[in-house]
């Protein structure tokens, strides 16, 4: 079904800024003057390709003066073919008559430096993040493609997806979606915002009951999974303030009327050394700061923590805090997703209490007895919270971890351990709590 929206509403105008060229600026960029022998991009160490202009041709050398008027001589490989005005900025790659290196970088360059950050390549949409929220992600801006075809709308993943799910009503055939990129591309946040489309479209129309209590539907619930998945297994580097630092598949079942029926999630590779080691500049999971945070003091009593974060040696290696990040509020955000995916008080304490019990146990502290192979605890305070948290006992923990219980051949045995084994058990341990 086909949404209709109105052209001239103030949120859609404003949308539109992000997403399509205004025509005027169109036919001002087609009128530019454009020599099709002599345009051509050259290689430039800092730009990748710049425009430049062909002076000569001898054999395989081209001599040609770059943007700064200085003339260089490359081999004709080197130099590569401009497209005419009337293709700047264009919606769809695929339609350059010179589909080269420079021409895709430019045309991107000259979209991205207007805002508008969707570009189709064929059947590919590429996408530049700007690091910025722009408001082309509401619900009107969903009614602007619902039901639309790709040709008929601006550039966006909310296209997309659409042909995605139109084609899987329409054919009654499984869809796939890969978003992938490198570290700080987008792929969290765009993954987000399919989930969304999803969510939003295949509820439309679907009356709500006002019942006079909150009740919580299919579709906020697929969505309110992210703030859960993001606290535990996203993380600051120093290239992305929120790197997911494992890969996911995702699964959206709909029923025959195009109603999500469920969704489940695969997780693959999580990064486990993150929990118990972080470079300077990075953090660990951002649970264990939003646990630290104000946002629900009675936790601190429950799992036995502090409200500061360096008191933690397997989250205090790197930098504790994200500029622009609220973990209080973010603690908030996580603690409701898992209200509305229907953990109960019980679950949710017990999976707040093994995240406490991995900060105390980067806190235990243990020595080498002298002239032996064997460590000892120096204080048991930390280890007795995390068998606390944990519900086990104490004294068979320590145990478990200076003298474990091997198999040698077809007896057990109580094996000693030396502090860095001790150390390592831990690590082991910390990595493996789930």
């Amino acid at each position: 079904m086909t949404s209709t929206y109105d052209h001239n509403d103030p949120e859609v105008v404003e949308a539109m800024k992000y997403l399509m060229l205004p025509p005027e600026e169109k036919i001002k960029l087609q009128a530019q003057p454009f020599d099709g022998k002599k345009a051509c991009w050259v290689p430039d160490p800092k730009e990748s390709y710049v425009a430049g202009e062909i002076v000569s041709t001898k054999g395989d050398d081209v001599t040609v003066k770059n943007p700064k008027g200085e003339t260089v001589t490359l081999k004709k490989d080197n130099v590569q073919q401009m497209n005419p005005p009337k293709y700047s900025c264009t919606d769809d790659m695929a339609d350059l008559t010179y589909l080269n290196d420079g021409s895709v970088l430019a045309n991107l360059r000259d979209r991205y430096g207007r805002w508008l950050i969707y570009t189709y390549s064929g059947l590919f949409c590429v996408v530049i993040n700007p690091y910025k929220r722009l408001p082309i992600y509401t619900m009107k801006v969903v009614l602007m493609y619902r039901g639309r075809k790709r040709a008929e709308v601006a550039p966006h993943l909310y296209a997309i997806a659409d042909n995605a799910y139109s084609n899987m009503l329409r054919d009654r055939e499984n869809q796939s979606m890969l978003i992938t990129g490198e570290s700080g591309a987008g792929k969290t946040e765009n993954t987000k915002k399919v989930i969304q489309y999803f969510a939003l479209v295949a509820a439309a129309g679907v009356k709500k009951e006002d019942t006079g209590k909150k009740t919580m539907t299919l579709e906020d619930q697929i969505i309110s999974a992210n703030p859960a998945l993001e606290a535990y297994g996203n993380a600051k580097t120093t290239r992305n303030n929120n790197s997911s630092r494992f890969g996911k598949f995702i699964r959206i079942h709909f029923g025959p009327t195009g109603k999500i029926a469920g969704a489940d999630i695969e997780v693959y590779l999580l990064e486990k050394s993150r929990v118990i080691f972080q470079q300077r500049a990075e953090r660990n999971y951002h649970i264990f700061y939003q646990l630290c945070s104000d946002a629900l003091p009675e936790m601190h009593k429950l799992c036995l923590i502090q409200n500061d974060p360096s008191k933690y040696q397997f989250v205090s290696q790197g930098v504790l805090t994200i500029d622009g990040v609220d973990d209080v509020e973010e603690m908030r955000i996580t603690d409701e997703a898992f209200d509305v995916l229907g953990f109960t008080t019980e679950e949710k304490q017990s999976i707040y209490k093994c995240t406490a019990a991995i900060m105390h146990f980067g806190n235990s502290q243990w020595k080498q007895r002298p002239r032996e192979e064997q460590a000892e605890a120096e204080t048991t305070e930390d280890c007795e919270k995390v068998a606390h948290l944990l519900e086990v006992d104490a004294a068979e923990l320590i145990k478990g971890l200076l003298k474990p219980r091997i198999k040698v051949g077809n007896e057990y045995v109580n094996k000693g351990q030396n502090k860095d084994q001790v150390v390592n058990s831990i690590g082991a341990l910390s990595k493996s709590v789930r």
